[in-house]
């Protein structure tokens, strides 16, 4: 039996830490679509308008409503939907207001079709993509970005640095696929990191098993 202790400590000792593993990443799988809830709710509340002065972090996501005239001036950034093509962000007068609109997806043939339309309104959601790191390169001279920053969007459009990223728009019919919002592109592997946790435990057990049962018919000095 003393030959048995530390293989069976060891055992026991690894078991438990990868089971620990399992069940806080279960706790985190239930915190995480406790969030991703919160957030579905908030970009299907009824719209309000566009704030004055909104808020990069209290305002994400807020469901708006907005009317006013698409100008025609845009910026293109590289992505995919149904084949390579580009997100058109385009500039919305609505009053004295100069904001921009993210209005969806056209295919590469259709980049430089004209979209201008006067008395549009615009069902979306405010958002701040967090999209630009250090290996984003900088926007191309033929009007083609990279990722959607709206800051430096803002400037090179003279508009205010807020983004509405559309659902719905009736006034005109624009010839782009819409990308709206929502919680499918938001991460979350938990499920999947609990899964190999737990499988880890397992092959762990059968390999404890096999090495106590080396251990204990192998003749003494022996393993």
């Amino acid at each position: 039996m003393r030959r048995l202790f530390f293989p069976l400590v060891l055992g026991l000792g690894g078991l438990a830490v990868l089971l620990a593993l399992g069940i806080w990443q279960l706790q985190r799988l239930q915190w995480k679509e406790a969030i991703l809830a919160d957030i579905d709710a908030r970009i299907m509340a009824a719209p309000v308008d566009v704030p004055q002065a909104p808020d990069p972090v209290a305002d994400r996501f807020l469901p708006v409503t907005v009317t006013g005239d698409l100008t025609g001036q845009e910026l293109h950034v590289l992505t995919s939907g149904d084949g390579p093509g580009y997100r058109v962000i385009a500039v919305l007068e609505a009053g004295d207001r100069r904001i921009m609109a993210d209005i969806g997806f056209v295919p590469i043939p259709d980049k430089d079709l004209p979209r201008a339309a006067a008395n549009v309104t615009i069902i979306g959601n405010l958002h701040w993509p967090d999209e630009v790191d250090g290996w984003t390169p900088p926007p191309d001279p033929a009007n083609i970005w990279f990722a959607r920053d709206v800051p430096a969007m803002a400037a090179a459009l003279g508009t205010e640095p807020v983004l509405v990223v559309l659902r719905t728009v009736s006034g005109a019919d624009l010839g782009v696929t819409p990308l709206p919002i929502d919680t499918s592109t938001i991460k979350n592997d938990h499920r999947e990191y609990a899964i190999t946790w737990f499988l880890l435990a397992l092959v762990w057990a059968i390999m404890t098993g096999f090495l106590l049962f080396r251990t204990a018919r192998a003749p003494q000095g022996v393993i």
